[in-house]
C-alpha cells in the first residue's frame, strides 16, 4: 500500500504521567483529525505476558518500569506501519497481567499516533516520532484518576493502588517520565479540559501532514 506524495506516515507521540489525560487527549486528536487518517498504537497494549509466573510473583513486578513493556515488539509494529504494512497489536488483561491471545488489527494510515507513559524514554521508539506532545497534569489529579481507573476497570483494591503508587508509580514517574518531557516538542497543561489546546494541536498536525503530502 502506498500513498502518493507521502514517503512515509507522519508519527505523533503523546506522553505524560499516569492519569494525566494523555489517552483522552489522543482520542480527542483522533476525533478532530479523523479516525480514517490515523493508526493508533497504545503503549499499554505492549505489557509483557506474565502467565509463566505464579500470581504472587506477578504482584512483585514493577509495571511502571520500562522493562515491564515489550518495547521491541512496539518498535517492530511501528516500523511495519511506517512501511505501510498492517499490524495486529496485543490485547492485555490487566486483572491477570497476561495477554488475552486476541489482537486488534491496525491498518497503516498517513498518521500514526503512539500514546503511553514511557514512550519518550525509549530511544529506539523516540527517534521514530516526528512530533512529540507531553500532557502535564498535577500529581494529585493524576493519582485520583489512577485510583478510579484501577478500581473500576482493572479490578484492583484501593489499598493495592495506593501501595503501588507509593512504591513504584511515583518513584518511576520521577525517574523516567518526568525527565522525558525534555524531548517533547510541545508541553500542554491538563489537556482533557483544554479544548483550545487540542484544537491547536490538531490544526498543527493537519498543517504538517499537508506540507509533507505536497513536497
Amino acid at each position: 500500500m502506498e500513498t502518493p506524495g507521502l514517503d512515509r506516515p507522519f508519527t505523533i507521540g503523546v506522553a505524560g504521567g499516569t492519569g494525566s489525560g494523555k489517552t483522552t487527549a489522543a482520542q480527542e486528536i483522533i476525533e478532530r483529525v479523523g479516525n480514517d487518517k490515523i493508526a493508533y498504537l497504545p503503549h499499554d497494549a505492549y505489557y509483557k505476558d506474565l502467565r509463566h509466573l505464579p500470581p504472587n510473583q506477578r504482584k512483585q513486578i514493577n509495571f511502571d518500569h520500562p522493562d515491564s513493556l515489550d518495547n521491541a515488539l512496539m518498535v517492530q509494529h511501528l516500523r511495519q506501519l511506517l512501511a505501510w504494512q498492517p499490524v495486529d497489536i496485543p490485547i492485555y488483561d490487566f486483572a491477570n497481567d497476561t495477554r488475552t491471545g486476541q489482537t486488534i488489527h491496525v491498518e497503516p494510515n498517513p498518521i500514526i499516533l503512539v500514546e503511553g507513559i514511557l514512550i519518550f524514554g525509549e530511544p529506539e521508539l523516540r527517534k521514530l516520532l516526528d512530533f512529540k506532545i507531553f500532557v502535564d497534569t498535577d500529581a494529585d489529579i493524576r493519582f485520583i484518576r489512577r485510583l478510579q481507573r484501577d478500581t473500576r476497570e482493572r479490578g484492583r483494591t484501593v489499598e493495592s493502588v495506593i501501595s503501588q503508587y507509593l512504591t513504584t508509580v511515583r518513584p518511576m514517574h520521577m525517574e523516567f517520565v518526568e525527565p522525558s518531557r525534555r524531548y517533547a516538542d510541545i508541553i500542554i497543561p491538563e489537556m482533557v479540559f483544554n479544548h483550545p489546546a487540542i484544537d491547536m494541536v490538531a490544526d498543527r498536525i493537519r498543517m504538517l501532514t499537508m506540507r509533507r503530502a505536497t513536497r
